[in-house]
């Protein structure tokens, strides 16, 4: 899907110099970079369950 994406110059210019630098598309840094942001978000959710299932055991089983 389409996106027009508008970035502020001094970020555009960061990320102009990094695509240069690495010889990839500004699209393609700019995919990871979501793709990166996302799974972070996925881990803390999954950190953030773990940590209830750890402390809850005890009323998790007895509600079982």
């Amino acid at each position: 899907m389409a996106m027009t994406l508008r970035l502020p110059e001094d970020l555009d210019a960061k990320l102009t110099e990094r695509a240069r630098r690495e010889g990839r598309s500004k699209q393609e840094l700019a995919i990871e970079a979501i793709r990166d942001a996302q799974y972070r978000t996925e881990l803390k959710v999954d950190d953030v369950l773990a940590e209830l299932m750890d402390s809850d055991a005890e009323i998790l089983d007895y509600l079982k």
